[in-house]
């Protein structure tokens, strides 16, 4: 009998691959992050950092009142072509009644800050396994709001020459938005797209639907952002483009988390996993 012959398999080592560099550097870039407990001190400290640098990069922003009434005009003229410029008519309207024109003044100044924190402060005690990707979907929607703010300055409804805005805040003589009145040297005034009003009380109303259990509660959440948006036309402070404006910037901050945490925040665990466990295979409920 003939010596048995072998046969290489060609090629064979170009197939296969690297099992050392190859496939753990993959795992590490796409293995998503793990929610991690808050600490309380940390968060009170950021939250605090956050909204003053954001402050300052705001009304650091060069004002270009001459452009900021320039969009002013286009979004004036497009909300008119697509037969939706119902701003002045529904700021009239609600200016005419005295009780609510001044309820709603004081809405726009401090509901904007009252129930996003409060929002806050339910999730960090009762979410925390989802605080951290919840609060970094707020951080990523008022950081790209801030580009807007730079690279399309826009002027209020209120503070367009020529046509028939009322003025709410001094009007009424209310305490009222940082934009207005006395206070209105405090803050840029030509910042107006995106609406963070919106924003915010978008963020905060879904937040509540989708983890609030009690039904009434859900539905005050989805009231929330649209009792908000009311109240921000009605007092000439934004277009209602703007809130179309800060419905995309919270859409961008969704995404940034889906991408950071593999997930949609509300999907995470409602408590953070023991250490050693890692992320467990099925989110616990409510």
């Amino acid at each position: 009998m003939g010596e048995p012959t072998v046969t290489p398999l060609e090629g064979r080592d170009q197939a296969l691959p690297d099992p050392v560099t190859t496939a753990p550097r993959q795992r590490r870039l796409h293995r998503p992050r793990s929610p991690r407990r808050p600490r309380l001190w940390f968060e009170i400290l950021l939250l605090a950092v956050s909204y003053w640098t954001y402050s300052l990069v705001r009304n650091a922003v060069p004002e270009q009142r001459a452009e900021a009434l320039r969009n002013a005009d286009w979004i004036w003229r497009t909300e008119h072509h697509l037969g939706l410029a119902f701003e002045e008519s529904l700021n009239h309207a609600v200016n005419s009644v005295t009780w609510l024109i001044v309820s709603m003044n004081y809405y726009y100044a401090t509901l904007h800050f009252i129930v996003t924190l409060t929002v806050l402060v339910w999730l960090y005690r009762s979410h925390p396994g989802r605080y951290a990707a919840t609060r970094l979907v707020l951080f990523a929607t008022t950081a790209v709001a801030l580009v807007g703010y730079y690279l399309y300055p826009l002027a209020p409804p209120r503070l367009m020459p020529g046509a028939d805005f009322v003025d709410t805040v001094m009007v009424h003589q209310t305490w009222g938005s940082m934009a207005s009145g006395d206070l209105k040297h405090m803050s840029n005034q030509y910042a107006a797209m995106p609406s963070m009003h919106i924003g915010w009380s978008l963020w905060c109303g879904l937040t509540v639907f989708a983890l609030a259990k009690l039904p009434w509660v859900r539905i005050l959440g989805l009231l929330y952002p649209t009792a908000t948006l009311v109240v921000i036309v009605a007092t000439a402070n934004h277009f209602w483009l703007d809130a179309v404006g800060g419905a995309l910037c919270l859409a961008f901050g969704f995404a940034v988390a889906r991408v950071w945490y593999g997930t949609l925040p509300y999907a995470l665990p409602r408590r953070v996993p023991p250490k050693g466990q890692g992320r467990p295979l099925l989110p616990t409920k409510a």
